[in-house]
């Protein structure tokens, strides 16, 4: 069996960076539960934040996401995030990354909300992640084994508490045992939750129930964030319009022709994301559409492929319906700022981290931003750790539990509750609704199952229900309204809950194994 240093999962664009820095001396295995580059990182259509423009400064990046954030960010983290940033452009550069520039080579920089300054650079119009993910992949070495189509179900921690490794299910599940003293989350974000939603269907919130289950802290779950614009057709949502399209100068308007954000927010179409979300929330619920206006962009095919390719499939043109989906969750696995969890061994790092860097609602272009930092970062910082694991591991006793005549939910049916009960607009009596819904399935009588005996279907749901039960449990603790989330019952923020921070940790832990007999 290949000795591993160093167990990545996930494949977005946090794991590619940390793999590529990671020194070549090390083994480094990835592990990805579809193909690796089919995660939300390939499909962000937005850009990288970076304060490179002749007027900008970090220090402004920085107001700026605090702002965003609501004051409840981590304010030094901030900095660094935003010092750091426009260092992250100048190696991909170096990279060869495919920025889009002008003429004389000169970076394009794009405007999008909540941002005072032009400062997003993109890479293709609004293929900015494919991008990236293309330029980290040719520069991965031989040191570095990529496993697709297998899928990490349970962590390992030994009697002294410490990561050492993953079982996986893989394609034909197959159940498989990885070992090292190194094992890093890049699992990326939980938005197929919920019924409308901008993620890929991988993002389905397992790394943060792993980690729980596990004994690690995850921190402010309340916090999801819903991008205002999705094509919106037949009931459904079809698609992702990034932000950077109004920031061009497309607007917001109702059916009337009327500008919906006039009188809302001093920045208007490029107020912060959760105004924005809201705004359209209620005239929604109101019965009144609303749709974004794309005439004033010229050469609009040119500067935003994807989303002319997806405006065509359903056959819009000037006037595009839109409704806010799930984006991005600010909230996830509590870090510190190298990407360590409370468990000695385990790291976690992008959207399934809770670095501070977002507070209650992430700035425009700054996920992907976090994601470099931070793999570079740790990838720094477990090059200086040295760490020895026992790896002969046998599990401990648990107790059997049958649960074959009771049911699980279908995925549909968790994406629904929770798009109802604990979607744009939340309240006291539909996050107890959701609760209740949930325990109902016996979440924690599954926990003492055996996973191995379960399908990937069946695990996978489970992991849907715990991830959807934290965001709730956390929803219902913040008695106030603040970014992400809104409370009607609790409309406005609250000084008292300014300082505060909702964190959850399981008593009861899965996964303790012990050296095997000699």
């Amino acid at each position: 069996m290949r000795k591993n240093d160093v167990i990545i999962v996930g494949s977005g664009v946090a794991a590619l960076q940390l793999a590529v820095h990671l020194p070549r001396h090390l083994n480094v295995m990835v592990i990805t539960k579809s193909s690796v580059k089919n995660n939300n990182s390939s499909l962000a259509q937005g850009g990288i934040a970076a304060a490179i423009g002749p007027k900008d400064h970090p220090y402004l990046h920085y107001v700026d996401t605090i702002e965003a954030g609501r004051q409840i960010n981590d304010h030094g983290s901030v900095y660094h995030l935003t010092e750091e940033a426009p260092k992250v452009i100048q190696e991909l550069r170096t990279f060869h990354c495919k920025f889009d520039t002008y003429v004389n080579n000169e970076l394009q920089l794009g405007k999008e909300g909540a941002h005072s300054l032009a400062r997003i650079v993109h890479g293709g119009g609004d293929q900015t992640g494919a991008s990236i993910v293309d330029c980290l992949l040719n520069k991965i070495g031989s040191n570095i084994c990529v496993v697709e189509n297998e899928l990490v179900y349970d962590l390992l921690v030994n009697e002294e508490g410490q990561c050492c490794g993953v079982k996986t299910f893989d394609k034909n599940e197959e159940v498989h045992t990885f070992t090292a003293p190194h094992v890093v989350l890049a699992t990326g974000g939980c938005g197929e939750l919920y019924r409308f939603t901008s993620n890929s269907i991988q993002a389905t919130g397992e790394g943060i129930a792993l980690a729980y289950w596990a004994g690690a802290q995850v921190k402010d779950m309340e916090f999801m964030q819903f991008h205002p614009t999705l094509l919106f057709t037949n009931g459904k949502t079809r698609g992702l319009i990034t932000e950077a399209v109004r920031g061009e100068g497309a607007r917001l308007v109702d059916g009337a022709g009327n500008y919906l954000m006039d009188g809302v927010h001093p920045m208007g179409d490029l107020a912060p994301r959760h105004i924005v979300a809201q705004t359209i929330f209620h005239s929604l619920k109101n019965d009144q559409p609303v749709y974004l206006d794309l005439t004033s962009i010229p050469n609009f095919e040119k500067r935003f492929p994807t989303v002319a390719k997806l405006c065509r499939k359903y056959h819009f043109t000037d006037k595009v319906p839109v409704a806010p989906g799930s984006h991005f969750l600010m909230g996830g696995i509590e870090t510190d700022q190298q990407g360590k969890t409370s468990i000695p061994g385990l790291y976690v790092i992008g959207e399934a981290a809770c670095t501070g860097v977002h507070g209650a609602n992430r700035l425009a272009s700054n996920s992907l931003l976090e994601g470099l930092v931070y793999g570079k970062r740790l990838a720094h910082y477990i090059k200086n750790q040295k760490r020895e694991i026992n790896i002969k591991l046998v599990p401990k006793h648990k107790p059997q539990v049958n649960l074959s005549s009771h049911r699980l939910p279908k995925i549909k049916e968790i994406q629904d509750q929770m798009m109802e009960n604990v979607g744009i607009v939340r309240h006291k009596k539909s996050l107890q609704k959701q609760l209740s819904w949930i325990e109902s399935f016996k979440l924690d009588q599954w926990l003492r199952m055996d996973f191995a005996k379960l399908s990937k279907k069946q695990w996978t749901t489970i992991a849907m229900l715990q991830t959807s039960f934290l965001i709730a449990r956390a929803a219902l603790e913040r008695t106030e309204s603040r970014g992400g989330h809104y409370r009607s019952d609790y409309p406005f923020e609250s000084e008292k809950w300014l300082k505060k921070h909702t964190v959850q940790c399981r008593k009861e832990v899965r996964g303790i194994y012990e050296p095997a007999k000699s």
